[in-house]
């Protein structure tokens, strides 16, 4: 016994670190049979790490033979070139001392050298690529095996050691080392592309030691926060109550690191800092050879190792709610914002004494909560409701499914807008309208990846919507009523528009605001066509089926149906100064860059605008139409009567026919301007103007009409009053009766003037005096009449 006593070592002369692994090992006197098994254990782990050293130890001989086999064939290349270099020279010393050198010598040498030296120099700048080479091959190749020895150190540094300590030194030696090599690889990159085989069998090495140094590095981090009792308990604090209205204190472990435990967070926390950041480097590098100018932007991983078990230990809760959803809102907010401060006053140095330019802390906690958040909601909400609403049959599930769907969105909505006043508050430097930054901090960011989700949100938002705004549409009242007031317009115009425009026009523009939140201009563009541009063409299609009751009862004969149609065209003049308006916004510019082939560049209402638009101009027509048939019904008489020219008369006599149907003609008139707007007003007047100018002129001028000065002075006078009808709409309305005027001009020239006109017989007569609408065989026709009756 006293020999084995002898034999064992004192306590004091083992080191802390076995006496710790010892300890812990056999704590009671139960665990001493445990020891062969350690024995064999510890044997075999040395076996191991044996087996490793002896690897190691062969490729550092084999790198270094490698290394000399490089060098001798170097240095002889270089004497090769030093010799050629000597020979060279001798051949320029003796030809200079050469004074019997006959020119022609003298020409063949210079012309040896001269096909001589650039063969030379380009072996020279081979030689020296195959020396760059062979030191950049040598210096990566050195690197590296810094970098696997660490990594491999660090593995079995673990079953020697419980501190972390030692593992957070090697991992800093190797990240530092990897910035070493992709500074070289950067350079070779950019300098010396051609090396692309060399560049790719490093990083092929590098990979394989990040693929087991960041695993590593994050275990460590999760390690020593969970050492810091991160994170803190949730059930014990009204934080979990979110109506009790109270502000809970928090137990925070980041304000509670002190002493050595503190040193050992921020140098962990430094190093995975510069391992991300080498990261974002090498993929930077990699990827640019493909896509020039790119940017990654990756949260930060230790923003990310504060969040995922806080939102674990928060899930406990969040499953509870999916049908009282505002609680979780309510928590993930809370949870964001209690915390926010804290990140902010302790990390954002540690982030700044990493070098992490453009990164801010509080931006990460933000926008990393609001993705966890983002996610719960992917994977557990949303197919909650997706089911609810395809599975609801009975009219009442189904409108309780989309009330309950309409909810979850008001509450994102909500959520998202008191995320970004806490973002912009806090004085950070973070464009929200820009799209990449703006899903960061949205909940709705989940439909950038599940579009069917949105296209299932603007259908109930349609139906909704569409519901409300038929009721407006079948009540009669609304049309009745004048529309008071602009909807999102600046101008002054008076469309004369029923109420039941402006309310449509209103409904949009609130289902329009649905969409403002979602965070891209594509996620926008597809709401407004999915659900905005629906309601539009119902709202066309409300007014063209109004229109064709009236024209199919009365024909559009009597004033109501006039009316009626008035009222449509006077709403789509409105809805489509609405949407011109709109698309003028930069809400809605932003989404013509996105078109898709001939659509890109044109407003997103562009189709629904030129509908509106070929619907007020169809049914214009077809009012002038109806007061020209009505028109020419009352002067038909009038224009088949060809006696009345013959008849003398005394003094100024007007057609009693002609001025009954300018009556109608200016009662209809005088109405329609009553019922229309101003703007769709001047068409119609212009387009009636038009007609009765055609009608009369061909029923007068053109019925080979023999006229008398006393049927000039007759005709004279009926069109002074049509003329005189007319000029309540213009100031000269022989401008709008164009041939009427100029026939009439032709009527009263002098006998000598017209024959002399005749004889000329050629376009510039007429356009001299003034006639420009009538051709040369109409006004030969009405000179010919004139000047029989003359003679």
């Amino acid at each position: 016994m006293e020999g084995v006593a002898a034999s064992l070592h004192r306590p004091s002369d083992l080191s802390p670190s076995l006496v710790g692994f010892l300890a812990e090992k056999f704590r009671t006197p139960e665990d001493l049979p445990r020891s062969p098994d350690l024995e064999a254990e510890l044997t075999s782990r040395c076996s191991d790490l044996e087996a490793s050293l002896a690897d190691l130890s062969r490729r550092l001989a084999g790198s270094v033979a490698a290394y000399a086999v490089r060098s001798e064939e170097t240095g002889a290349l270089l004497g090769g070139v030093r010799a050629g270099l000597v020979d060279l020279r001798s051949s320029l010393r003796g030809s200079s001392k050469d004074g019997g050198v006959t020119e022609d010598g003298s020409g063949r040498r210079e012309q040896m050298l001269a096909d001589e030296l650039p063969a030379l120099a380009k072996e020279v700048a081979r030689v020296e690529t195959v020396r760059s080479y062979a030191e950049t091959t040598l210096k990566l190749d050195r690197l590296i095996g810094d970098v696997e020895d660490a990594v491999s150190s660090s593995v079995t540094g673990k079953l020697k050691t419980p501190s972390a300590t030692k593992s957070v030194d090697i991992c800093m030696v190797a990240i530092n080392s990897l910035q070493q090599i992709e500074d070289m690889l950067a350079s070779v990159t950019k300098s010396r592309p051609q090396w692309s085989r060399l560049v790719s069998a490093v990083d092929h090495r590098v990979d394989r030691a990040l693929s087991v140094l960041r695993p590593q590095a994050i275990a460590d981090h999760r390690n020593l926060l969970a050492s810091l009792g991160w994170p803190p308990p949730l059930s014990g604090s009204n934080i979990v109550h979110p109506n009790t209205g109270a502000s809970p204190e928090l137990y925070n472990p980041l304000f509670l690191m002190t002493g050595n435990l503190k040193i050992k967070y921020c140098e962990n926390f430094l190093s995975l800092c510069k391992l991300q950041e080498l990261q974002r480097r090498r993929k930077s590098r990699q990827l640019s050879r493909h896509t020039p100018e790119i940017t990654l932007s990756q949260p930060l991983w230790v923003v990310e190792e504060l969040v995922n078990p806080i939102m674990v230990a928060a899930q406990h809760f969040l499953s509870k709610w999916h049908d009282k959803p505002e609680f979780i809102f309510a928590l993930v907010y809370k949870l964001t914002m209690d915390f926010v401060a804290s990140v902010d006053e302790i990390l954002q140095p540690l982030v700044d004494k990493a070098m992490l330019v453009g990164r801010s802390c509080r931006e990460e906690w933000i926008s990393t909560m609001v993705t966890s958040l983002s996610t719960f909601l992917s994977k557990e909400i949303f197919p909650k409701y997706v089911d609810l609403l395809e599975g609801s049959h009975s009219s009442s599930n189904s409108s309780q499914a989309r009330l309950s769907w309409l909810h979850l969105i008001d509450l994102m909505i909500s959520f998202d807008k008191r995320i970004q006043t806490l973002v912009t508050n806090s004085g950070l430097v973070l464009s929200l309208t820009d799209d990449a930054n703006l899903q960061r901090v949205s909940s709705m960011s989940i439909f950038c990846d599940r579009p069917d989700w949105l296209q299932m949100w603007a259908e109930i938002e349609l139906g909704e919507t569409v519901g409300k705004l038929r009721v407006a549409m079948q009540d009669e009242k609304s049309w009745k009523t004048r529309f008071q007031g602009m909807v999102l317009m600046t101008g002054s115009e008076d469309y004369k528009s029923p109420a039941v425009s402006g309310a449509v026009l209103q409904g949009l523009s609130l289902l329009i605001d649905r969409s403002r939140p979602l965070p891209s201009v594509e996620l926008r563009a597809r709401f407004i066509r999915l659900a905005g541009a629906p309601i539009v063409r119902e709202f066309l299609d409300c007014l063209l089926r109004r229109c064709q009751e009236a024209e199919g009862l009365t024909a559009l004969a009597d004033d109501d149906a006039l009316l009626k149609v008035s009222q449509s065209i006077n709403s789509a003049r409105h809805f489509d100064s609405g949407l011109t308006e709109w698309c003028e916004n930069v809400f809605f510019l932003e989404m013509e860059s996105i078109g898709k082939d001939d659509t890109e560049g044109r407003c997103i209402f562009e189709e629904e605008i030129t509908m509106f638009k070929e619907f007020r101009t169809e049914w214009i027509e077809k009012i002038a139409i109806v007061v020209l048939r009505g028109f020419h019904s009352l002067c038909r008489d009038y224009l088949k009567n060809r006696r009345q020219w013959q008849e003398k008369t005394e003094g100024v006599s007007l057609s009693k026919t002609f001025v009954t149907a300018l009556d109608y003609i200016q009662g209809k008139i005088s109405k329609l301007e009553e019922a229309l707007n101003g703007m769709d007003f001047v068409p119609m007047w212009r387009a009636v103007a038009s007609g009765v100018d055609q009608l009369v002129f061909s029923g007068v001028f053109l019925s080979s009409i023999k006229f008398n000065s006393s049927a000039v002075e007759r005709l004279n006078g009926d069109l002074e009053v049509l003329f005189g009808v007319f000029s309540a709409w213009c100031l000269r309305p022989q401008g709008f009766l164009p041939r009427l005027a100029e026939g009439l001009k032709l009527l009263k020239m002098e006998e000598k003037q017209l024959k002399d006109g005749i004889l000329r017989h050629n376009e510039r007569w007429l356009r001299e005096n003034g006639i420009k609408h009538l051709t040369i065989a109409e006004a030969e026709k009405i000179v010919k009449n004139t000047v029989v009756m003359g003679s």
